[in-house]
Parts: C-alpha cells; sequence; structure tokens
C-alpha cells in the first residue's frame, strides 16, 4: 500500500490519504492496479484482497499515531471494490478489523464507486446503514460519472462526494467543466456533504476549485502515492501554497 494525500487548500497541510494498492511483479515490472483489480474481482481475489487493504491501512494508521507520526492527519481513506462490498461478511470484516487495530472509526473513510452504490437499492442502503453505526464515513469515489438519480443520492447515508478526475481536467480552461464542479459543489452544500477534488495536477486547477468552495484535494500537484514511510516528512510541511 501507497498512500496520497488529502490536502486542505486553505493552509496546504496534509489532512487524510487514501491507500492505493501498488503491485511491482519481479518479471513484470510495475503493474498498474486497472490491469490487477479487475482479475482479482474476476477470480474472487478481491474479497482477501480488500481485506488485507483494510486491515494493512488500520494498521499503519495505528503504527503513525503511535509514533506521533503525521499529525493533523485527520483520515485514511480505503477504496472498496463492489465485489467485496457484495461479501455477506463485508461489514463484520470492517468491525473486526477496527476492534484488532483499535483505530478510531471516524478517522476510516470507506469509499465506492457510484455505479457500485446504485445496485440492489435495498441490501446497499442496509449495508451502509450498518457501516456508519460502526462510526465510519462512506464516501461515493467518481462522483458524477455513473448512474445515479438525486432521489437516491438523497437516500443513501454518504457524507463525502470525490470530484471525479474527468471534471478537475478542464478546470481553468473550459467554462463547462467548471459548471460541473459548481454543481457539484452547490449540491454537496445543499446535502450537508463534504467534497473532495481528485486528479489535481495544475496551480490553475487549485485555484479554481478554490474560488468554487472546494477546500480538499489531491493529486501529482502535491504529491504522488507515497510508500508510508515517506509521509512522516510531508505532513510536516505545505504542499501547497
Amino acid at each position: 500500500l501507497h498512500y496520497q494525500p488529502q490536502v486542505d487548500l486553505i493552509s496546504g497541510r496534509i489532512v487524510g490519504v487514501e491507500a492505493l494498492l501498488r503491485w511491482t511483479h519481479q518479471t513484470l515490472g510495475s503493474v498498474p492496479p486497472s490491469e490487477f483489480v479487475p482479475i482479482a474481482e474476476d477470480t474472487g481475489l478481491i474479497v482477501p484482497l480488500g481485506r488485507w487493504v483494510l486491515r494493512e491501512a488500520l494498521e499503519q494508521l495505528r503504527a503513525w499515531s503511535a509514533a506521533r507520526e503525521c499529525r493533523g492527519l485527520g483520515t485514511v481513506t480505503i477504496n472498496i471494490s463492489p465485489v467485496q462490498f457484495g461479501d455477506p461478511n463485508f461489514v463484520e470484516d470492517v468491525r473486526c478489523a477496527l476492534q484488532d487495530s483499535g483505530v478510531e472509526p471516524s478517522a476510516v473513510c470507506l469509499e465506492l464507486t457510484e455505479s457500485a452504490l446504485m445496485q440492489g437499492p435495498s441490501r446497499t442502503i442496509d449495508v451502509l446503514t450498518d457501516l456508519r453505526s460502526l462510526g465510519v464515513y462512506i464516501g461515493i469515489d467518481d462522483f458524477g460519472t455513473g448512474h445515479s438519480s438525486l432521489a437516491r443520492l438523497r437516500d443513501l447515508p454518504v457524507e463525502i462526494l470525490k470530484i471525479d478526475r474527468s471534471f478537475v481536467d478542464g478546470l481553468g480552461r473550459d467554462g463547462h467543466e467548471s459548471a460541473i464542479v459548481a454543481s457539484i459543489m452547490s449540491l454537496a452544500f445543499a446535502m450537508g456533504l463534504h467534497a473532495i477534488a481528485e486528479g489535481v495536477e495544475q496551480p490553475a486547477q487549485a485555484k479554481a476549485l478554490t474560488r468554487l468552495g472546494c477546500t480538499t484535494a489531491q493529486g501529482y500537484l502535491f504529491s504522488a502515492a507515497q510508500p508510508p514511510s515517506a509521509l512522516p516528512a510531508l505532513c510536516g510541511t505545505r504542499l501547497w501554497r
């Protein structure tokens, strides 16, 4: 697991991280998640792999806390595969991981894609409600690219909307993209949700996000995903000025 900082656009400091899988194969070299995650989903290996990611990320958060490193680090975001979310033992896996690590549930955000949350509406709401009862936060990844309705979004117990990088890419030069991001921000404000922009690579994008009211972002402008050992030094610096 590597961790990409999520940065407060006002202070420039890290307020969270997203745990991201990396695989360096002995002969293939670096294999991107876009290649190995679908295979893991097709074979069912994503369930034990996702369980490992959950536990590893929580243990890392606990280790940083015990060493008094990464002060100011608010949350760790963990991506959940639709296959993993559909596993009948998923909620119990989360409960056990929280209990074994001793991490505060409020320091954990479980992130699912918009499309995944729109499947099986009754069960989805039941599972999300059970997860919220544990104290963790729920985020919607790639918001605006799926097939959700506002009525469904209203019924889901979520707290965070992740603005997709495809919308962020055109900020500062494309009026349509700015209008879409402004609409997402208005929706988030109206529903009491927190918005995070991903894929920020240019200063103009970060400045546009600030003007639109988005205060948290992640992307190569601030930092690529880093190994755990690199985070303490980053937490002590401003990544955006």
